[in-house]
């Protein structure tokens, strides 16, 4: 997928490949809704740019918020898609679209447990600590607790459902015909030929904009020089293929930031932490904000400290804690944390005035803060760590506007007859800022989105026929 994709026009189009369903992409979204076609009897084909598929999944933790889901009441946890759906949009301040976001809470449930019993895809509810502003433990993970893990499981899935994914076809060509139903679409091959696939339905589950520095400047002024943090073919393509067949788009100011990007190495440092009673200070050896608000919003208030820089810090309680998580121990594999026997000791490390760290860190005790709202459980006690971090952007959550079961709509709100998105393609329910984004959101949008969409592109052509 090049951002340079085009439209093109035509009363039919010759291909010498057909299949009933084509799908954009082989990320999450895609893997997900190509095992629901063939699970419902629907042939498809997947066409991913890479090499190996992989995505802004394989990036990611690869928790995904469901609520009811068999594991969730086997281990006795109340939950119910109502209640999700309202952490969702006390989060995004009711910002996200009311049908898109009940139609997600429904979905998810049914979709984890679907992949659990059809496709062998085993869950784990992290009910060590709760994720900032949902209400119960409904945070499910493979067993690796990583999102390179959870793209490996799907994958082994689509072999084993005989999926077919032709990676490093890049789409550059979307034919539609004058009353915008979709005919097919084109790619390029590595030998630099195109191929022409022609379908009755298409999904796109392809990316967000995030890596087209173009359009985050355009739509993302506040991210304009943040670090992007999230995969290279988040180049913006399902949002230009949208403006030029006349789509609609929506919540554009809607992504994910993280505010604990370790650096210079360039590697994840669990949010968890911050949750469990760590803290972040600046330069000065001062607090800037609430950190359990959410990571994503946290990336804004660390970019706007002295040199977008800020110290993560916590005890050894909390460091045993940490290693339970993956991309914690990649850090500190990398040698991202650094360790202190004194307030002085770690004030050297930050190069910071050591009484306004002392200061700092009196004030971290049981009990609400002041300054910034924040409750404390207890205090940070005996040796301290620093990981040196700033605000990263990883993906955005605005896109192609879609209604609650995943099709696209044109700019009059009438959606298209055969054309679908999910995904980072497509809006998601973060509302219309970086402070709508609810823990796992994104996959929340990729996982369900693809189970919606595979369910009514079968029933709109009439499978299992």
């Amino acid at each position: 997928m090049t951002a340079d994709a085009q439209i093109y026009r035509a009363s039919h189009m010759d291909a010498p490949v057909h299949s009933p369903v084509v799908i954009v992409g082989a990320g999450a979204c895609g893997l997900t809704a190509a095992l629901m076609l063939r699970h419902l009897g629907v042939d498809v084909v997947v066409l991913e740019r890479d090499e190996y598929p992989s995505g802004s999944t394989a990036l990611s933790s690869g928790f995904i918020p469901a609520a009811s889901t068999r594991i969730q009441k086997s281990m006795g946890i109340q939950d119910s898609p109502e209640l999700f759906a309202k952490d969702i949009q006390s989060k995004a301040k009711n910002k996200s679209d009311p049908e898109l976001t009940m139609a997600y809470a429904k979905a998810i449930g049914p979709a984890l447990d679907a992949l659990e019993k059809n496709n062998g895809l085993v869950w784990a509810v992290l009910d060590q600590f709760l994720y900032p502003n949902h209400s119960v433990h409904r945070m499910h993970a493979v067993p690796e607790k990583t999102g390179d893990a959870l793209m490996t499981r799907l994958r082994a899935a689509a072999d084993s459902a005989d999926v077919v994914v032709l990676t490093q076809a890049r789409v550059n060509q979307i034919w539609l015909d004058n009353s915008n139903r979709v005919l097919g679409v084109g790619y390029t091959t590595p030998d630099n030929e195109t191929s022409m696939l022609s379908c009755d339905a298409l999904l796109l589950a392809c990316n967000g904009f995030g890596g087209n520095t173009d359009l985050v400047q355009e739509l993302l002024p506040e991210m304009a020089q943040a670090l992007f943090a999230g995969h290279t073919g988040n180049d913006g393509s399902a949002i230009l293929w949208g403006r030029q067949m006349g789509a609609g788009l929506a919540d554009l100011g809607a992504y994910q930031g993280h505010g604990s990007w370790a650096i210079p190495h360039g590697v994840l440092v669990s949010w968890a932490l911050m949750m469990e009673g760590a803290i972040q200070v600046n330069k000065k050896g001062e607090r800037f904000h609430d950190e359990t608000l959410g990571y994503s919003e946290a990336a804004v208030h660390v970019l706007t400290q002295p040199n977008a820089i800020a110290w993560n810090i916590f005890d050894d309680t909390l460091l045993a804690f940490a290693q339970d998580f993956p991309d914690f121990v990649q850090a500190q594999q990398a040698g991202a944390m650094k360790s202190a026997n004194s307030i002085e000791e770690l004030a050297s490390i930050i190069q910071c005035d050591a009484n306004h760290l002392k200061k700092t860190l009196n004030g971290v005790k049981p009990g609400a803060d002041a300054t910034t709202g924040r409750t404390f459980k207890r205090s940070l006690q005996g040796r301290l760590h620093a990981i040196k971090v700033t605000g990263a952007l990883f993906h955005t959550q605005g896109g192609l506007a879609i209604n609650a079961e995943c099709r696209v709509l044109s700019q009059q709100g009438v959606a298209f007859a055969n054309l679908w998105a999910a995904g980072g393609a497509a809006r998601g329910v973060s509302g219309q800022a970086v402070w709508g984004y609810l823990s796992g959101n994104g996959l929340l949008s990729a996982v369900a989105g693809g189970y919606i969409s595979a369910h009514t592109i079968s029933h709109q052509l009439q499978y299992p026929k």
